[in-house]
């Protein structure tokens, strides 16, 4: 999704939440949702409400059966806001709400040192397919395939600031459903709400490809603080 944002990093922290917490201390979030996706890293972005444009991410660790946070960020979401993932349309400007996996990492500049993810570097002749009635729809295409078009898809390369460094996050990637939405990332803040994806700050994107580990099982949880796209639901 062409997508754009600014916002301020909110300084990463180390801080251990489950360790012996105080009475009343409220449990992590991780801890309160109904699925991590089984491995040890997680990445959570949560809205106040579905109409919200801005939220924050946050990335954990879950270390001697402790959910560890790693770093948080201010983010942004769609220009329309948050929608249930199963219900989501293209075109629509909203953020997908679930529970996805992370399948590769991609940037116009060099994976940082220490990047373990799967990170392809984006040329001139790389592009996402959104086109519905493309067999490459919702796939990394390299070069553009004759049967999808070039004004349903993005060049990657033409989104320098947002494309510097991102990840794929994994909605309707799997088994692509026509028309639900493609091109839905992780990535750099551009100059406004996105079309569909969701952004932090520079310094904090570059920090959690870095930290991603595919041998812990990374997953992403969108969603908003209560209501029916909780991300306690997911």
């Amino acid at each position: 999704m062409r997508p754009g944002v600014v916002v301020t990093l909110v300084s990463a922290s180390l801080l251990l939440l489950g360790a012996a917490p105080g009475a009343g201390d409220p449990q992590p979030l991780p801890v309160r949702m109904a699925d991590t996706g089984g491995g040890d890293q997680l990445i959570t972005a949560e809205a106040p409400a579905p109409n919200s444009t801005s939220g924050t991410v946050t990335w954990w660790e879950r270390r001697d059966g402790q959910w560890v946070q790693v770093g948080t960020a201010a983010a942004r979401f769609g220009a329309k806001g948050l929608v249930e993932g199963a219900a989501r349309q293209q075109g629509t400007n909203t953020t997908p709400t679930g529970l996805y996996d992370l399948p590769f990492g991609f940037g116009l500049q060099a994976a940082p040192t220490g990047t373990s993810v799967t990170y392809r570097p984006v040329t001139a002749t790389s592009w996402w397919c959104q086109d519905n009635d493309s067999t490459s729809y919702n796939r990394w295409v390299e070069p553009l395939p004759a049967d999808c078009r070039a004004t349903e898809a993005e060049q990657l390369s033409s989104y320098g600031t947002q494309y510097a460094y991102a990840l794929v996050i994994g909605f309707n990637y799997e088994r692509p459903v026509r028309g639900r939405g493609a091109g839905i990332f992780l990535h750099v803040n551009g100059s406004g709400a996105t079309a569909g994806c969701v952004s932090v700050p520079v310094d904090a994107m570059r920090e959690i490809v870095r930290w991603v580990d595919p041998e812990k099982g990374p997953h992403m949880a969108i969603g908003t603080v209560d209501g029916d796209t909780a991300l306690t639901r997911y």
